[in-house]
């Protein structure tokens, strides 16, 4: 019989606040990014440090990604990224998550194997760069040989909901030798349908909300430098309670 341990919910956490938001929804982990409008980035020490005291029960993952844009990144670049899972695993991360291509779309078997020699014992993450390389059933095999745990992946498309058909192959493929984690727009009134027409039992969601502000002033501030948003508790377990009510 399927039930809520056969699944495993991630949250992408923007900071501390929607770390705590994901555990009271009962996340099992979240994956904590700065810089989401740039499709997540490493975040500080100081963020890492203060979720790792909040994180009683839930996984704490780490994005390591040193800017946005592309997933070719150059030798300094990595020396950054190695440098960033050290830290993370001193802080008592559980797990790391990152992507490398080549310039023509492949996976970079050098530089991430580099970077797992570094995330030894973590758990590690391949991200939604797998969503732009050339071949993502070539990658599949070159992740499983490489050792990455799962692939965070929309089925190549902007969202998880408009990749099902791909999704779905890539979990046949993965035949259990790799995790396939469905994420990007995932939400609770498209979890069931990605789930009955894929299989996919890992799920990785935002749950943000906007926080408005309540003063006139502040509005005025917040069209220019952007909203803020924040996971929230209610989001996340409406997200896990629409999949598992389902069943």
């Amino acid at each position: 019989m399927i039930c809520r341990n056969h699944f495993k919910f991630e949250v992408c956490a923007n900071c501390v606040e929607s770390c705590i938001s994901a555990q009271n929804g009962g996340a099992d982990r979240v994956e904590l990014c700065a810089g989401i409008p740039e499709g997540g980035t490493t975040p500080s020490y100081g963020e890492i440090l203060t979720a790792r005291k909040v994180l009683t029960h839930t996984l704490l993952h780490i994005i390591i990604r040193p800017r946005g844009g592309s997933f070719t990144y150059s030798p300094l670049e990595v020396e950054r990224m190695i440098a960033d899972i050290d830290i993370s695993r001193q802080l008592g991360a559980d797990g790391v998550v990152f992507g490398c291509l080549t310039s023509k779309g492949d996976i970079d078997k050098d530089i991430n194997a580099r970077l797992m020699e570094h995330a030894k014992g973590m758990s590690i993450t391949f991200h939604r760069a797998f969503d732009v390389c050339t071949d993502p059933h070539q990658a599949i095999e070159d992740l499983i040989q490489l050792g990455f745990d799962r692939i965070l992946t929309s089925g190549q498309q902007p969202k998880a909901i408009q990749g099902i058909q791909e999704l779905a192959a890539l979990q046949r493929q993965a035949d259990k030798r790799i995790q396939i984690m469905a994420g990007c727009g995932v939400n609770e009134d498209n979890i069931t349908k990605i789930y009955s027409s894929t299989q996919i039992n890992e799920y990785h969601f935002s749950a943000r909300e906007k926080i408005l502000p309540d003063d006139k002033n502040e509005q005025i501030w917040t069209q220019q430098f952007g909203e803020c948003q924040v996971t929230t508790s209610r989001k996340v377990k409406a997200t896990i309670d629409a999949l598992i009510n389902s069943l």
